[in-house]
């Protein structure tokens, strides 16, 4: 008896055996790659570090431990600008007096934007009201810079210069120690 794509049953009857005799094959293989202790998961792919969880639940540990999650864009910004300032505090503890330190998205002031270049910080004098202000906008400076790394290094100097504008004091005098090995 012959079937519409025009084998006969007993040729059908054989590539099915065939085929499950493979998928034994390849399923022992599996299970054996298991064994010797090969992960399923969790595998380096790409560099991008390791999957899934670090540790499994167990009795002393109720939920599994996975690794920390990467700090988000505006809070490495934040600690950066925090981690400029105590080196700054360190350095040249006068620059600081009387001036505040903020940080803004984008920039909205109208007196920090004249020209066609966006800015990345701007100095703010002090008004009766209010102490001087240095304010440091993330985006801009986030797109200038091309590495977390750079971006540290960027939001230090930035801040060094917008200091040295509004106080009078030059960059020397601010950060004396210029490129050092945080940098």
């Amino acid at each position: 008896m012959r079937e519409a794509t025009g084998r006969s049953a007993a040729d059908v009857v054989a590539r099915a055996r065939v085929k499950r005799s493979k998928v034994r094959e390849v399923a022992g293989r599996i299970s054996a790659a298991r064994v010797t202790g090969m992960p399923a998961r969790g595998r380096d792919r790409h560099g991008r570090g390791l999957r899934g969880p670090l540790a499994l639940a167990g009795p002393m540990n109720p939920r599994a431990a996975s690794p920390p999650a990467r700090a988000g864009k505006s809070e490495f910004f934040g600690d950066a600008v925090q981690a400029a300032v105590d080196r700054i505090s360190r350095q040249c503890p006068d620059a600081l007096a009387g001036v505040a330190i903020g940080i803004e998205d984008v920039p909205y002031l109208e007196s920090a934007w004249t020209g066609p270049r966006v800015p990345l910080a701007a100095a703010v004098d002090a008004v009766p009201d209010q102490p001087a202000r240095v304010v440091v906008f993330r985006r801009p400076l986030e797109h200038r810079a091309a590495s977390r790394r750079g971006l540290r290094i960027l939001v230090y100097r930035t801040i060094v210069e917008q200091l040295s504008a509004l106080t009078g004091r030059s960059v020397d005098e601010i950060d004396p120690e210029g490129l050092s090995e945080e940098d």
